[in-house]
């Protein structure tokens, strides 16, 4: 069965940093894009970040624009995404999954999703 377990959150103070990430079993892993996703209490799941299998292509929400920066490490099977200058409305549980077809900003378009990592920002 696939695996992906998110780690790295936590409470830091708004302006801080946090680096996430996100370990796969998945056999293929080089072969997949893989995306950061984040929900929010009552809120839908809304994209985060998103990372082609050769690393050459990044996608952004506009949010995190010019703060965070998603990666890969192919050898480890592993996606990161380091978030800087956070603010209190990162606060959510923050999600990795494997993109298999479509938008890469819709939730729809991504399977084998971890059990999330809270990141709590405080003012």
């Amino acid at each position: 069965q696939v695996q992906l377990v998110e780690s790295g959150g936590g409470l830091v103070q708004a302006g801080g940093s946090l680096r996430l990430s996100c370990a796969t079993s998945l056999r293929t892993f080089s072969s997949y894009t893989m995306g950061w996703f984040r929900q929010a209490p009552g809120k839908e799941r809304e994209f985060v970040a998103a990372i082609g299998w050769s690393a050459g292509r990044t996608y952004y929400a506009d949010s995190g624009k010019g703060r965070f920066t998603i990666s890969r490490d192919n050898a480890k099977n592993t996606v990161y995404l380091q978030m800087n200058s956070l603010k209190p409305e990162d606060t959510a549980v923050y999600y990795c999954a494997a993109f298999t077809g479509g938008s890469y900003y819709d939730a729809k378009s991504y399977r084998h999703w971890g059990q999330g990592t809270q990141v709590t920002v405080s003012s």
